[in-house]
């Protein structure tokens, strides 16, 4: 193993484990206030969905990352590619220091972007908006599936058929979001790995070793970031029973399998917080805290033309030394 090449897999590990805290410890926060799942299994099954959801759903979302937004076949685009990950890793670190579970899918989008910008690489702009509006819209669509969601689970309970099925609902959501997570968000692990390592071919035909290793990345980081993010998406953004939590997995769910058909990257934290409000919203709107709610919207906001604009100059920076 070359030198170089030593350095490329610890960037790409080191990618893995903060998606791991920034991700894995704001989806395992949400379930936190229904017992059945401990943490450590919710975060074990996270990791465990990263390696079989690609495998049964396919890579669409990692093909999205690695092919369709900017072009980086050649060897000269590996320096782009790092400033590309250094970009996004700063955003994330930055936002999540003020306890916000940034959108780090987000990140990496305008990271990529803004390296392909600053190494004058062709970038697809019309792959690009489409990926920003898929985002855009994810919460959204979490919110009123939510809300919908939410009406439908208050008419069971008032009829008493949810006494005693909570636990068993949860682990079916939580066992949703994992699967959700894997075929979606979580694809980025793999799509770094293969962009840093010139991989093409396990994007497509995805292989167990490099799997695993990102997985196992993946969890040691969302068991550093678990209890970060509980005063967020875990419990900031709304105050919800345990069958609205149950109303919130299922949502998101739905929400995130739908556009990994699609291959559309988007971010599972943004759409189970909007599946979050619409759940809780279903009690009044006085079970949202709306500031937390704003504040996290607007880190959204920042994310992807910030790191855009940090990739495009690192980019240019490292074009001049070479």
């Amino acid at each position: 193993m070359t030198g170089e090449t030593a350095g490329l897999l610890a960037v790409a590990g080191a990618f893995a484990a903060l998606n791991g805290a920034n991700d894995g410890g704001a989806l395992t926060s949400v379930g936190l206030g229904v017992r059945g799942i401990r943490p450590l299994a919710a975060i074990a099954a996270l990791g465990l969905a990263m390696v079989a959801a690609p495998l049964v759903f396919g890579t669409a979302v990692a093909t999205t990352l690695t092919n369709r937004l900017v072009n980086f076949q050649d060897q000269a685009g590996r320096l782009p590619l790092v400033a590309a990950l250094l970009a996004a890793v700063l955003v994330t670190l930055v936002l999540s220091a003020q306890g916000l579970p940034t959108s780090i899918t987000l990140a990496l989008v305008g990271g990529i972007t803004g390296a392909g910008l600053g190494s004058s690489l062709p970038v697809s702009w019309g792959a690009v908006g489409a990926v920003l509006v898929a985002a855009a819209l994810a919460p959204v669509a979490g919110m009123v599936t939510g809300r919908l969601l939410g009406v439908l689970m208050r008419r069971v309970r008032a009829r008493g058929g949810l006494y005693g099925r909570v636990r068993s609902l949860h682990a079916l959501g939580f066992t949703g979001v994992c699967l959700a997570y894997g075929a979606n968000d979580g694809q980025k692990v793999l799509a770094v790995f293969a962009l840093l390592l010139g991989m093409d071919d396990e994007v497509v035909q995805p292989k167990l070793v490099p799997l695993l290793a990102g997985a196992a990345l993946f969890v040691l980081g969302a068991i550093l970031g678990v209890r970060r993010f509980r005063a967020t998406v875990g419990g900031g953004v709304a105050a919800v029973r345990p069958d609205q939590t149950v109303t919130t997995e299922l949502s998101a769910t739905a929400v995130v399998l739908s556009t990994a058909a699609v291959g559309a990257p988007v971010s599972m934290s943004q759409s189970v917080s909007g599946a979050l409000i619409g759940a809780a919203w279903d009690s009044g709107t006085r079970r949202v805290r709306w500031r937390v709610a704003v504040r996290m919207v607007l880190a959204w906001l920042v994310t992807f033309p910030t790191a855009l604009a940090a990739a495009a100059v690192a980019a240019l920076a490292a074009g001049a030394i070479a």
